[in-house]
């Protein structure tokens, strides 16, 4: 029998396996990373939005004051327009450029599971386009901004997935059994450091945009106390002081609490962050690829900690809530890269061990 019909009659390019096999495309590699920057560049503009309250300083959608999108005047781009134009225009350009890379990947990969995340890929680019048109069709209702905040972050996590997937470290990498173990994985630790993230930028989310990041004015303490009173009465003591002395709008009790499960959640995402890492440190002191993530991750929530906290101090100053939006996104990314790095140090296998490698050998 032929050899090279014995090895290719075997489709081998959708198995779980195949990336093994796959040849590297350093150019789709580089373009699928561009992809992520640009994607968080993205939602650092829509954190500018937010922080600038300019969501509706564009009334109309797709529309810019009834000119096409892409033909506005530069001229016009003056105030809260600034920042909602120059976001859509962001948007629209991560949208093609999301196109461009599904079809690439459609081309080009091999791997079928890949094809299917580049689908994946655009079609939640073209939800989020649609969930962004609706925020301002319905006047920033806070069910679709919320949602329109979590889609941007898990489309984040899509394209530095396929980044890393398309990366030659990814496809030349040998089994080395660092992310597995008995007890809790380290993959495992990667997935639990994802969780809590996002979950901590979900309350982000609700909190921008239920006007709950200012409800508590102090920090560390929240109206002088380690956990506020939350009874009508001491709301309403809260309420004179932001009226009369600090001339700001009331806030309610159920704002203080969004903001105060958020400040907690911070310090749980902190715990586990540094928690994972000491672990990882620990387990895997010789694998720089699994350390220096994880090294990166409590670096950033330190930053992070400290921008929660100036962000209050300095009553949200945009710049400095951007920066909080993201750093909490960049937090994330370097997550999904650990996790993912993990899984595959544990998951992959030599090609001697596989059927396709065997069924080679006696055939040649």
């Amino acid at each position: 029998m032929n050899d090279s019909r014995s090895v290719s009659s075997l489709n081998y390019a959708g198995s779980d396996h195949a990336d093994t096999f796959a040849p590297a495309d350093p150019w789709l590699h580089r373009f699928a990373a561009i992809v992520a920057v640009a994607t968080w560049l993205l939602i650092i503009a829509g954190g500018m939005v937010t922080s600038t309250g300019s969501g509706l300083s564009v009334p109309d959608w797709p529309t810019t004051y009834g000119h096409n999108m892409f033909t506005y005047p530069y001229s016009k781009w003056v105030g809260g327009i600034f920042y909602e134009h120059g976001h859509r225009l962001i948007a629209s350009s991560v949208g093609f450029l999301t196109i461009i890379l599904c079809i690439w990947l459609q081309l080009k990969e091999r791997r079928r599971w890949l094809r299917s995340l580049g689908i994946v890929a655009l079609v939640a680019v073209i939800i989020q386009g649609i969930l962004g048109g609706l925020t301002v069709r319905f006047l920033l209702p806070t069910p679709i901004s919320v949602a329109h905040a979590c889609l941007a972050q898990a489309f984040f996590c899509t394209v530095v997935s396929i980044a890393v997937f398309t990366s030659p470290r990814w496809i030349s990498q040998r089994p080395s059994g660092a992310g597995a173990g008995s007890g809790l994985s380290t993959r495992n630790l990667g997935i639990l450091v994802i969780g809590v993230v996002f979950v901590q930028l979900i309350l982000g989310a609700i909190m921008r945009h239920t006007e709950s990041g200012l409800a508590v004015l102090d920090f560390p303490l929240a109206y002088g106390q380690l956990v506020p009173d939350l009874s009508p009465e001491a709301v309403d003591r809260y309420n004179d002081y932001r009226r009369f002395e600090l001339l700001i709008p009331a806030i309610t009790a159920e704002q203080i609490a969004v903001h105060m499960i958020h400040r907690a959640g911070a310090l749980l995402v902190a715990s586990v962050i540094v928690g994972v890492a000491i672990m990882t440190f620990m387990r895997h002191r010789g694998v720089p690829a699994l350390c220096r993530p994880m090294a990166l991750a409590v670096m950033l929530v330190v930053v992070q900690f400290g921008l929660g906290a100036w962000t209050v101090l300095s009553s949200r100053n945009p710049l400095v809530a951007t920066a909080h939006v993201a750093v909490g996104a960049a937090t994330l990314a370097v997550a999904v890269v650990f996790t993912l790095r993990a899984h595959r140090a544990a998951s992959v296998r030599r090609p001697d061990s596989m059927p396709l490698a065997r069924l080679a050998g006696v055939t040649a």
